[in-house]
């Protein structure tokens, strides 16, 4: 009898959660939740913080999304339902807060993260990585030379890697120091960034243990920040990447002050550093890239200082990730 009582309530809270997803859904379809991005910046300052806010917390629904109202699935505070914007498979995630509605949005299939990183096989297999990169590290081997080659390029190009630390953490710190005067917009940009994160799924692995969130943290920032937005863009000559930079730093900055962040900043600095430093690293090696062929010494030669840079960038997040998913999950 207990059990029977306990599945219909489930059943029943279930049930409640998907009414107000489907009325939430049709408001969103219909235009009502989200403000256009012509609002946002036309917007005054005193309105432009919170219609920011709402245009990261319910984005526009894509233009030919078509959705299936028939088939929600409850997961947590969480309903989904299948979606298609052409060709492209998804679903539109509604985010609950009790019993409002806190976050909608579209997921493509294609921007998940893949299903094995959530699970512990793929948590202890990335802590066994771990370990036997550092084992490699300490013994004769093809990964420690590449670690020593790369940090003596760094010795050797000091002038070029001091300015690119100077320049980017320097972004950073500006930032920071602005996000002070308007600490509305810093927290709305925060909101937009966080946004991006739970859009592929990075708050299902909060609930997972250390090891697979710090398995997932790696994946998005090697792969994202490290590969996507840093190597690609590096090499082009290193100036993309370094543009690109310029830009990022100072919103992240803005958006992880410490006027926003509080006192969260100081546990969360140490993986400010260690992640900062990793994108600092391969923008160094973009340069360098540049340096190189500037000087007429050969595309090839800077290329080998751009993935030495890349080897211990990614060093450096390995350390970010595995602090981070101990920050999240104890500190937190």
């Amino acid at each position: 009898m207990v059990r029977l009582l306990a599945l219909g309530l489930l059943l029943s809270l279930a049930w409640a959660k998907t009414e107000v997803a489907q009325k939430a859904l049709a408001d969103w379809l219909e235009g009502k939740l989200s403000p256009r991005l012509e609002e946002v910046l036309r917007a005054p300052p005193e309105e432009a913080p919170r219609l920011l806010e709402r245009y990261a917390l319910f984005p526009p629904p894509p233009k030919g999304l078509s959705v299936n109202r028939e088939s929600p699935k409850v997961e947590g505070n969480r309903v989904l339902f299948p979606a298609a914007l052409g060709e492209e498979v998804g679903e539109v995630v509604v985010v609950l807060e009790g019993d409002e509605v806190r976050r909608i949005y579209f997921r493509p299939e294609g921007l998940a993260l893949p299903a094995y990183l959530l699970t512990p096989v793929a948590g202890w297999g990335f802590l066994l990585l771990s370990l036997f990169w550092g084992f490699l590290l300490l013994q004769p081997s093809p990964f420690r030379a590449w670690f020593l080659e790369a940090l003596a390029l760094l010795r050797a190009q000091k002038g070029l890697y001091l300015f690119t630390n100077l320049l980017l953490y320097g972004l950073f710190a500006l930032g920071s120091l602005l996000a002070y005067g308007m600490p509305e917009l810093a927290r709305a940009v925060q909101v937009l960034f966080g946004g991006a994160l739970e859009t592929i799924g990075l708050e299902e692995a909060l609930g997972k243990g250390v090891l697979v969130l710090a398995g997932v943290i790696f994946h998005w920032n090697f792969t994202q920040g490290l590969l996507l937005t840093g190597l690609l863009p590096a090499l082009f000559l290193g100036l993309p990447v370094l543009l690109l930079n310029v830009l990022r730093y100072f919103a992240f900055g803005f958006a992880l002050s410490p006027a926003v962040l509080g006192p969260a900043f100081l546990p969360h600095l140490p993986t400010l550093l260690l992640e900062l430093q990793a994108y600092i690293l391969v923008t160094f090696g973009g340069l360098y890239l540049l340096a190189k062929t500037a000087r007429g010494e050969g595309y090839r030669r800077g290329l080998r200082g751009l993935f030495l840079s890349l080897y211990l960038g990614a060093w450096f997040l390995l350390l970010a990730a595995w602090y981070e998913a101990w920050e999240v999950s104890v500190l937190l």
